[in-house]
């Protein structure tokens, strides 16, 4: 798979009859490499058909070779391995494939989506696309539409390592955005429904698979939104063990854990709870050794950390930080982990509860953090334990005692979110970052007319 062999194939369009996709469906032109590449440019562009495609007539000689040419692309362009990793993947074997039809008679198998492929190259294909491409190719007709909604090729693409990291983020009230760092696309998401007392309620956000979990409350509970990527639809999430607001929490993969946080009467918890998006359920894990409020989680090191927050009793910042071995399911505090207030020694007390959580992100399990008030970068040593600066937040970035800023990791890269606030409006900016040993030198990503605070913000990879 070292070779990138290369198949281009005209415009076609395959009508609803025998050896043909299901409904008015296209096969468009493209190169395909034979590297599975994370940054694939693997996309059917639904956009471009070709003129005679409102013309229905037989497929000449010419088209009848194209995609005979096609149906080599398992030898041409995947190759035997990438068979042998899909076959380990559950998926039909690829020897099977090349007898359907001769069982069928000729006849198309509804559920070989590319029929002239079959069902596990054109999953193979799938898996390489964009997600954002997704949409597009859910329209093709429901055998599409069904296999992307299902949620099998994200299921397949993380055992496959192929990940694409989106960023979503809310600027106005019940609105969402997401962000494709990437290929830079926007795409809007539908607007929550919900009452005025969840509008106005403290709000956290977690990405975890293929989902998205907004956290607030209503008149008399604590409730949760889900947000679907694969059926574009918001709808309400499975309610926690122990109901809760202003925990720290992360994901990976298909699984996060939430920890501390305040229950419906106020109170500060020390207990934790592990999500799976993929049968939608919750599981009470070991209790922290503290209990604390307005933490940040992270995951580094295939462990989940708990850091900064609010105790009980006590009016200032917790220093300490616990750590969750899920392999030992046991806590372990780690003594002066926060890197302190913001501005430091010198900077003007304010209540810690004025104060946002820590600003935290992993980038291939090396902490960093933002201090808002210097408009700094810190690096943590595991080793030392302490804190390194290594350069500057993005000038334009501005925060009201860190509210209001999103600072995430999103694939190898730290992304700043924020703007500049004027009145009757405002720009939000995406400044991204490679950390790479050196000073930050930020790249704009994107500019847009909105809301410059960002009330919540969340990375899913999938």
């Amino acid at each position: 798979m070292g070779n990138k062999g290369r198949v281009s194939f005209q415009l076609v369009k395959l009508e609803n009859s025998n050896n043909m996709l299901e409904g008015p469906s296209y096969l468009v032109s493209r190169e395909l490499p034979s590297s599975c590449e994370q940054e694939s440019k693997w996309i059917y562009n639904t956009h471009r058909v070709m003129e005679l495609s409102n013309n229905k007539r037989p497929l000449a000689d010419g088209e009848e070779l194209t995609l005979r040419k096609a149906c080599k692309l398992s030898d041409a362009v995947l190759g035997g391995e990438a068979v042998v990793d899909l076959n380990g993947l559950s998926l039909s074997p690829a020897k099977d494939q090349s007898n359907d039809q001769h069982h069928e008679g000729g006849n198309s198998d509804s559920s070989s989506l590319i029929n002239q492929l079959g069902r596990d190259n054109s999953i193979s294909c799938l898996l390489r696309c964009s997600r954002s491409d997704y949409g597009s190719i859910a329209s093709l007709n429901k055998n599409f539409r069904s296999l992307i909604r299902s949620g099998e090729l994200y299921t397949l693409r993380r055992k496959m390592d192929i990940v694409e990291h989106w960023v979503y983020f809310s600027c106005n009230l019940l609105e969402w955005e997401a962000f494709d760092p990437d290929r830079r696309r926007w795409m809007h998401l539908p607007r929550m429904t919900s009452n005025d007392c969840f509008m106005c309620s403290d709000k956290e956000s977690l990405a975890v698979g293929t989902e998205l979990l907004v956290f607030g409350k209503e008149i008399t509970s604590h409730v949760i939104y889900r947000y679907s990527i694969l059926t574009n639809t918001w709808s309400s999430g499975t309610k926690m063990n122990t109901p809760r607001c202003l925990f720290g929490s992360a994901s990976r993969g298909e699984i996060a854990i939430l920890a501390g946080g305040c229950d419906p009467r106020g109170n500060i918890l020390n207990s934790a709870e592990l999500y799976n998006s993929e049968t939608g359920t919750w599981l009470t894990l070991p209790s922290m050794n503290k209990p604390r409020k307005m933490c940040s989680g992270v995951f580094m090191d295939g462990k989940f950390y708990v850091i900064g927050g609010i105790g009980v009793g006590d009016p200032k910042q917790l220093t300490s930080g616990e750590v969750y071995d899920l392999e030992k399911t046991t806590w372990t505090e780690i003594p002066n982990m926060f890197p302190g207030r913001n501005g430091g020694a010198g900077a003007a007390e304010a209540p810690a509860a004025a104060e946002a959580p820590p600003l935290l992100a992993v980038v291939n399990n090396i902490l960093y953090a933002a201090d808002y008030a210097e408009k700094e970068v810190r690096k943590y040593d595991k080793e030392k334990n302490v804190w390194v600066a290594v350069g500057r937040l993005p000038e334009r970035a501005v925060s009201m005692n860190g509210w209001g800023l999103a600072f995430r990791a999103c694939g190898d890269r730290l992304i700043v979110i924020g703007g500049p606030r004027v009145l009757g409006g405002g720009t939000i900016e995406l400044n991204s970052w490679v950390p790479d040993g050196s000073s930050p030198q930020w790249d704009l990503l994107a500019r847009k007319p909105s809301g410059s605070f960002v009330y919540n913000c969340a990375v899913m990879g999938c």
